[in-house]
C-alpha cells in the first residue's frame, strides 16, 4: 500500500486525506496544533462555544459530496439547517435589507428599498449565473499543470465569455443604481479577501450562489464539519497525529520523498501540503533552488488578502435579533475598503459582520446566554502590523461602541462575561497564514487560475498543494475543491491507479 503524508489538518488537508484513504492509500495527517481544523477551529470556554474562522455555509453540496464519494450518507454526519433570511444588512444610513432565497420575498425587499432596481437585480443574477455555468467546468473544477491546460482554444473561448476584465463593483453597477443595493452585493468579495473595486467581476458569483442555493447552518457550528471529516477519516483507517509540526518537505533530485519532523524523518510515496502555500515555501522548503520561481523575494512580492479582527463575546443575556448573520456597513464603504487594501490603516468607520450562532443552537451558550461573534476586515500584516495591547483595546472599544448604537445591543457591554480576540498576528502564529492574511493570496487576475500556485507542484514530483492560496482559491467549499483537484493530480502520477 502506498503511503501519503498530509501536512496540516485544515479543511483542505482533511478533505484530501479522506479521499486518498478511500482510494486505498495509507494516509497519515501531521498537524502542528493540538486540535484539527486549521482556521476552521473552535473555542470552548465557560460553557460558550465559538467558531474561530468560517461561519457561513454556502454550496452545501460540496460539503456533502465527499461523504457520498466515500459511500456514506452525508446526513448522518452533517445536520444542515437552512437559514432564512440569509442575511440582514444594515447600511450606513441605517436603512436595512433582508436577503432571501425565496424569490417573491427578495423581490418584495428590493421593491421596498430600491424599486427602480428590480429588473436590474434579475438581470444581474441571470448574467452572473450564465458566467458561473461557464467558469465551473472550465476553471473551478479543473487544475492547471502546464500552460497548455490554460492556453488552448476551449479555455480561451470560455475566458472571453466570462468577461472578467471589469471589477466586481463595475459589473454590479451596470445593472444596479441604488448605492446600498450595490454595496450589499459588492461586499461579499471580502469573503475571499479582495476589494470589490479591484477583484474580477466573476467573484460576483458569491452573492448569486447565496441567493440561488441558500445559506445553511450546522448544529454545533462549523466545527461540526471538522469533527465529521476526522470521524470519516478514522473510520476508513487513516491516522491523525496532532501536536506534530512538520519541519521540512524532503526533496531529492526534484522528487519529494517524505517529510522531516523534529526528531524523525518520514519517508512516503507522496506528500500533500495543506499549509498556506507562501508559508510552506518559505519555511518547509529551505532550499530556494528547489522552489523554482517561488523564492523568498517572489513570495514577498505577491499580493495578499485582507485579514480579520474577531471578537468572541460570551453574554449573560439573550438578545432578539433579525437574523443569524448581520452585516453593518460603513457610511463610506469605498473609503472603508481603501483603508484595507490601499492605505493600510485600520478603518475608522469599519464595516463589520455579526454572527449569533446560539440563536439557532442554544447549546452553544449556557442557559439564557448568547455566544456572539464579531468580525471586522482589517489589513494584512505587511500593510499594518501595530497590534499592540493598546491598539487591540482601542479597536475593540470602537467596535463595541458601534454595535451598542444598534438595536438590540444598547446594553451589550454590561452583559459581557467572557471575551476573547483574534488578530492578524494570531492567524499568522497559530495557523501559519502568511502576513496574517486570513484568505491567503489575493485572487487578482494575475493570481488566479493558471497564475495561482498549482495543485501539483511545478518543481518537484510527488508533491501536491491544497488550501486557500492554491488554485482555485479561498472559501471553505473552494478549498475543499482544491483538495479534490490535488488528489486528482496525485492519481494522474500514480502508475498503479487505473
Amino acid at each position: 500500500m502506498k503511503t501519503v503524508s498530509v501536512i496540516g489538518a485544515g479543511i483542505g488537508g482533511l478533505a484530501a486525506a479522506v479521499r486518498l484513504q478511500k482510494l486505498g492509500y495509507d494516509v497519515t495527517i501531521y498537524e502542528q496544533g493540538a486540535q484539527p481544523g486549521g482556521k476552521m477551529n473552535q473555542i470552548i470556554s465557560q460553557g460558550f462555544t465559538f467558531d474561530v474562522g468560517p461561519t457561513i455555509v454556502m454550496m452545501k453540496d460540496i460539503y456533502e459530496e465527499i461523504f457520498r464519494f466515500c459511500g456514506v450518507d452525508p446526513h448522518a454526519y452533517l445536520p444542515f439547517e437552512e437559514v432564512e433570511p440569509l442575511m440582514h444588512l444594515v447600511f450606513g444610513d441605517q436603512s436595512s435589507l433582508n436577503l432571501s432565497r425565496d424569490l417573491p420575498t427578495l423581490i418584495a425587499e428590493i421593491t421596498r428599498v430600491a424599486p427602480d432596481d428590480v429588473d436590474g437585480m434579475l438581470g444581474f443574477l441571470a448574467d452572473i449565473y450564465h458566467r458561473y455555468a461557464i467558469a465551473k467546468p472550465n476553471f473551478l473544477e479543473r487544475s492547471f499543470r502546464s500552460w497548455r491546460d490554460f492556453y488552448n482554444l476551449p479555455s480561451l473561448y470560455a475566458g472571453l465569455q466570462l468577461r472578467t476584465f471589469n471589477n466586481a463593483y463595475q459589473n454590479i453597477s451596470k445593472f444596479i443604481k441604488n448605492e446600498n443595493l450595490r454595496n450589499s452585493l459588492a461586499f461579499q468579495t471580502l469573503y475571499i479577501g479582495i476589494s470589490p473595486y479591484q477583484g474580477p467581476s466573476l467573484y460576483n458569483i458569491i452573492p448569486m450562489i447565496e441567493l440561488f442555493y441558500g445559506v445553511h447552518f450546522l448544529k454545533g457550528g462549523m466545527y461540526t464539519v471538522v469533527k465529521s471529516l476526522v470521524k470519516l477519516f478514522k473510520e476508513q483507517g487513516g491516522t491523525l497525529k496532532l501536536a506534530t509540526p512538520v519541519k521540512e518537505i524532503i526533496i531529492k533530485d526534484q522528487v519529494t520523498i517524505g517529510i522531516r519532523l523534529a526528531h524523525q524523518t518520514i519517508l512516503s510515496d507522496y506528500v500533500v501540503c495543506d499549509a498556506d502555500f507562501p508559508t510552506a515555501m518559505t519555511t518547509l522548503i529551505p532550499n530556494e533552488q528547489a522552489r523554482g520561481k517561488y523564492t523568498d523575494k517572489k513570495i514577498n512580492q505577491m499580493t495578499y488578502s485582507c485579514s480579520c479582527f474577531v471578537l468572541y463575546l460570551g453574554l449573560n443575556k439573550k438578545y432578539p435579533t433579525e437574523a443569524l448573520h448581520t452585516i453593518h456597513f460603513a457610511k463610506d464603504f469605498n473609503q472603508n475598503v481603501a483603508a484595507l487594501f490601499e492605505q493600510g490603516t485600520l478603518p475608522a468607520d469599519p464595516s463589520y459582520y455579526v454572527y449569533l450562532p446560539s440563536k439557532m443552537d442554544p447549546k452553544l451558550a449556557p442557559v439564557n446566554c448568547e455566544s456572539l461573534y464579531i468580525l471586522v476586515p482589517v489589513p494584512e500584516l505587511s500593510k499594518f502590523n501595530d497590534w499592540s495591547p493598546t491598539t487591540i483595546q482601542h479597536y475593540r472599544q470602537l467596535i463595541i461602541d458601534k454595535l451598542k448604537q444598534t438595536a438590540p445591543f444598547s446594553d451589550l457591554e454590561q452583559h459581557i462575561v467572557l471575551e476573547k480576540q483574534f488578530t492578524p498576528v494570531d492567524f499568522k502564529e497559530q495557523f501559519g497564514a502568511y502576513n496574517g492574511a486570513t484568505f491567503g493570496l489575493r485572487p487578482t487576475l494575475k493570481q488566479s487560475n493558471y497564475y495561482r500556485p498549482h495543485n501539483k507542484f511545478d518543481y518537484a514530483d510527488h508533491l501536491y498543494f491544497c488550501g486557500s492560496s492554491t488554485h482555485p482559491g479561498a472559501g471553505v467549499p473552494i478549498v475543499m475543491q482544491s483538495a479534490k483537484l490535488a488528489v486528482e493530480e496525485l492519481i494522474k502520477d500514480d502508475p498503479d491507479q487505473p
